[in-house]
């Protein structure tokens, strides 16, 4: 199944784009970095779940009880698929892509980094990719080191190299950013970081829901991403692990399904995943996000991503046509389907609510990366981000909604 620029055949299936914001304004939805929508198969699964399957898994031995963690398990196989995983036991289930990182440096970090070490972050980061880190830094002591992007929103692979010379233990960085759409090139990264001697940490959260990504053909040590940017609901996050990683690594959060045995005094936790999925977890969320998963690949990511670049083709030459209107970030060859701009003389709140007026939603700030916002000198950007169920259609709107802000602001 393709898609097609106009005349798009997937915006049926996500019931929200079919709202009115007023009497004469239908929604525009350009805010899919921050969440994607979720389609009608996506909704229907968990309601299924709750109407005829609810109870809780792993324990159970009650018919409910069985087919709800069947399903739960089975939505783990789909992921594990999904992103060219063929061991089930590396996909671990967590809240979101923060919840993921925060796993691998409170367990992962805590057991191997010590005062002496390096680790290297990027400056185009977002928060959820720093601040972990920060938090271990002050506790542990061990220093941080940024790969700088350039004027183009690229990272410096020279610079990279340079900073692999001082051993790091952990390189993290960002698939795609949420401010440039940058695509960074995470194969040669992640070489470049085994031969150092360095974990390689990615964020997928921009990534994954955008085109194929094969973890596996990588060679990715961690991937962290969320289920509400891929179609599905949110409060379901995934974190692919190396198994020999995962097995060395001590719990992160303790009680439910996480034990295997319990004494007073002692305790021996459960084998992985399940070490690391503590408690009763978001079972219509994972069958969810299997779902939003079967959906995806029904239509194709390759698809998917070749129709969001001709898109983000089309959104960057008609916002680069309107005068006082800067894009950020790379050439549209680069980058993925986020287009972040700023708009002379006026600030980035002040576009998106006229915007909204228009019935045209995105996103006005920092976009939780407020160092690269600080690096390049303004305190914020407006950024329109794209996904499989928008069309030409969409970013004309756009396009007449920022000239309407140009005259209103003069």
């Amino acid at each position: 199944m393709g898609i097609t620029i106009s005349n798009n055949p997937q915006r049926q299936d996500f019931p929200i784009l079919s709202r009115k914001i007023s009497d004469n304004v239908s929604l525009v939805y350009l805010d899919s970095a921050a969440t994607s929508q979720k389609p009608n198969q996506v909704i229907s699964a968990m309601d299924a779940y709750y109407r005829n399957n609810n109870a809780n898994i792993h324990r159970g031995i009650h018919v409910l009880a069985e087919e709800a963690t069947a399903e739960y398990e089975r939505a783990r196989e789909k992921i594990a698929n999904f992103i060219g995983v063929k061991n089930v036991k590396q996909i671990v289930f967590t809240k979101n892509t923060t919840e993921s990182i925060n796993l691998v440096a409170y367990s992962w970090g805590r057991k191997n980094l010590k005062t002496s070490d390096h680790i290297i972050l990027t400056e185009m980061e977002h928060h959820s990719n720093l601040v972990p880190w920060y938090i271990l830094a002050e506790e542990l002591g061990f220093q941080i080191d940024f790969v700088p992007f350039d004027r183009e929103g690229m990272l410096d692979i020279d610079q990279y190299q340079r900073l692999l010379e001082n051993k790091p233990k952990l390189v993290a960085f960002t698939h795609m950013s949420n401010v440039f759409g940058t695509i960074n090139p995470v194969g040669e990264m992640v070489k470049l970081a085994h031969a150092a001697g360095a974990v390689a940490l990615v964020d997928g959260a921009q990534s994954i829901p955008h085109f194929p990504v094969n973890v596996s053909e990588l060679n990715i040590d961690f991937l962290a991403f969320s289920g509400h940017k891929m179609c599905g609901p949110t409060g379901i996050g995934v974190l692919y692990g190396k198994i020999e990683l995962l097995d060395s690594m001590p719990p992160f959060l303790g009680g439910g399904d996480m034990i295997k045995k319990v004494r007073l005094g002692s305790f021996k936790p459960n084998e992985v995943p399940y070490k690391f999925e503590a408690g009763t977890p978001p079972i219509a969320e994972v069958i969810g996000l299997g779902a939003a998963v079967d959906y995806l690949e029904t239509i194709g990511m390759k698809n998917v991503f070749r129709h969001e670049q001709e898109l983000t083709a089309y959104g960057f030459d008609g916002l680069s046509k309107i005068q006082g209107v800067s894009v950020i970030g790379p050439a549209v060859d680069k980058r993925g389907g986020v287009l972040s701009f700023v708009m002379e003389g006026v600030h980035p709140h002040d576009v998106s609510q006229v915007l909204d007026q228009d019935g045209v939603a995105v996103r006005a700030g920092h976009h939780c990366a407020m160092p690269l916002h600080e690096k390049l000198g303004i305190p914020a950007s407006t950024r329109a981000s794209l996904y499989l169920y928008n069309d030409k259609s969409d970013l004309d709107k756009l396009f007449f909604a920022v000239e309407r802000v140009k005259s209103i602001f003069g």
